[in-house]
């Protein structure tokens, strides 16, 4: 602060991207739910398998492997689900036609170029810290997914999606305290 203005070499305060955007409004069709969702699913897995890739903690490294497979796991799910609820195979261009959404999106809102951007150094604590984020913010959009859904399987799904992200938070955590 000695200086004030005159002082200020140029410095800026920098931290992790920041998670929480919503992606959708009242009025989402069921289709676009499952489309965004396939869209986050897809940045995230991109996301973590960058990380698997250039990360020196093994025990880290392997859970973002597992994590990225798990992400192709819910993607798949989806598709399925889209299957369903739209009676007809999505188009070769999935998501979009259905949704507009930045591709370079994963879960938290948050981009993945700029995700990785910041990545780049960083431990594995601090790259756990930035995916519970994400995870938390993931398992709060599917539960307002479940709640906007209709149809008994639709909603299933997303339940199964919400304890899925739940478990990897748990995972994650247990990481981080082995940290502490």
């Amino acid at each position: 602060m000695e200086g004030g203005m005159h002082a200020w070499q140029g410095l800026t305060a920098a931290g992790a991207p920041e998670a929480g955007m919503s992606f959708f409004t009242v009025g989402s069709l069921p289709e676009e739910l499952i489309a965004l969702a396939w869209t986050l699913e897809d940045g995230s897995r991109k996301f973590y398998a960058s990380l698997a890739v250039t990360l020196a903690d093994n025990e880290a490294a392997k859970l973002f492997t597992e994590l990225t497979t798990a992400e192709e796991h819910h993607k798949a799910t989806l598709l399925g689900l889209y299957r369903d609820v739209a009676a007809a195979e999505p188009g070769t261009d999935f998501p979009r036609g259905i949704i507009t959404a930045d591709e370079d999106r994963m879960e938290g809102g948050v981009k993945v170029s700029e995700a990785l951007e910041w990545a780049k150094g960083r431990d594995a604590f601090a790259l756990l810290e930035l995916s519970m984020a994400l995870e938390t913010d993931s398992y709060d959009l599917y539960i307002k997914m479940g709640r906007r859904v209709e149809g008994e399987k639709a909603k299933t799904v997303f339940a199964r999606l919400v304890e899925e992200e739940k478990g990897h938070l748990g995972r994650m955590a247990a990481l981080l305290d082995r940290d502490l």
